[in-house]
């Protein structure tokens, strides 16, 4: 009876959330705003930790508590809209912008992590803390910035190029160090890690999505052109089922699951049946994007700031946005030969997103997090979520009055 009422608390709350998300992006969408912006306030307001607490099944739980299957629900969504960009980049264009991507990867988690880490140190964060807080810095969402760019059809842009790689390069990158500063553990000491442990995990990590790549490339477009695909989509399915399965390959060997997807979606922008693949992939995006964005706002507790938290978390967010504004930004002004393009880069970087959560947790699990320190971070996550749409929605508003066009307005979905 225990797994029946979870299956009936999951499926009630993804169509509370569903419908929440929907309601509140037709909103933002007549104020010109960005829908995904709409859906994470969304999941903020009708979230178990706000309006959610008061609507509740007869025993007092919330009726959109955030189960793990909902929350499961929500990293699927992530997986389908990094298919869904790795559409949009073939190969050779990867490959093209490769040394601007890893530049701009590179530099987005190096510099973060080591003013951050600097920073709190010096704030009196012991060093496991400061790493963990550093850490959190490093990796960007890339989920947020497709989505918007997409929205205002600028995903074919050469910033939107740059974004798309270099957060997969930083993506990676935030990985590998994440699992370096867990293997430290606790107790900090860092003369257990020698230079050659971090670059070898480092290298480790990047050769895995190499041959991820290199695989996806030469046997997807192969499998799909195959004659035994005939029936009604079968095309669709197998496609759904190798990414779902490099996303699954990609977390065993300790990527990211979004990073196999991405891989995936990259190898089959070549495909013979490429539109067809696009048109599906746009279907099942329509549900499971938002709902991707709806449980991460869902998932934002603002109920234990008080004012400390509030003076660290700020000092946390000027971090996070000035880091990657510099260490991405700044190097992607250069490689574009243009300094709105490389600013829009900068901000396309600043979201933390999911990952940013995700080292919250493993900080929580292990008990190296104090529970200040843990709300200092969700509440930095929280609010590069929120800028970043609204500062890249601003730029390109800015550019549109430059051309004297119209400015961009959020394409309704389909």
């Amino acid at each position: 009876m225990a797994a029946e009422g979870s299956i009936i608390a999951t499926i009630v709350g993804v169509g509370i959330l569903l419908f929440a998300s929907k309601l509140m992006a037709e909103l933002f969408l007549r104020f010109h705003m960005p829908m995904v912006l709409g859906e994470l306030i969304a999941g903020m307001v009708i979230g178990p930790f706000a309006l959610g607490a008061f609507i509740t099944w007869p025993d007092g739980t919330s009726l959109v508590a955030l189960t793990p299957e909902i929350r499961t629900l929500g990293e699927i969504g992530a997986i389908v809209i990094l298919f869904m960009a790795g559409l949009e980049l073939t190969p050779k264009e990867f490959i093209r912008g490769g040394k601007a991507s890893f530049t701009v990867g590179v530099l987005g988690v190096v510099v973060p992590f080591f003013i951050g880490l600097l920073v709190f140190q010096a704030f009196g964060y012991d060093t496991y803390q400061s790493m963990l807080i550093a850490t959190a810095l490093t990796a960007t969402s890339i989920a947020i910035s497709i989505q918007v760019l997409n929205e205002f059809g600028k995903l074919k842009t050469p910033e939107a190029r740059l974004i798309i790689g270099a957060a997969v390069v930083d993506d990676i990158l935030a990985i590998a160090v994440l699992s370096v500063v867990v293997s430290i553990g606790a107790d900090g000491d860092l003369s257990s890690i020698s230079p050659m442990d971090v670059t070898f995990s480092i290298l480790q990590v990047l050769g895995f999505f190499a041959a991820m790549i290199l695989v996806a490339v030469f046997v997807m477009p192969r499998l799909l052109a195959m004659r035994i695909w005939s029936g009604k989509g079968s095309v669709e399915v197998i496609a759904t089922a190798s990414f779902f399965g490099a996303a699954g390959l990609a977390g065993t060997l300790g990527l990211s699951p979004i990073v196999g997807a991405f891989a995936v979606g990259m190898a089959l922008s070549t495909a013979t049946k490429f539109k067809q693949i696009e048109h599906f992939t746009e279907k099942i995006g329509l549900i499971f994007a938002p709902l991707f964005f709806v449980i991460i706002g869902a998932q934002v507790d603002l109920r234990s700031i008080d004012l400390n938290i509030l003076m660290v978390s700020g000092v946390i967010v000027v971090i996070a946005i000035l880091t990657k504004l510099a260490g991405c930004g700044l190097p992607a002004m250069l490689f574009l030969k243009d300094k709105s393009r490389g600013l829009r880069v900068g901000i396309g970087m600043i979201s933390r997103g999911e990952v940013g959560l995700i080292v919250a947790g493993v900080g929580v699990a292990a008990g190296s997090l104090t529970n200040e320190t843990y709300s200092t971070i969700i509440l930095m996550v929280a609010i590069t979520t929120v800028v970043t749409p609204i500062w890249l929605k601003a730029e390109y508003r800015r550019e549109s009055k430059r051309e004297g066009a119209s400015p961009p307005t959020p394409q309704k979905s389909s």
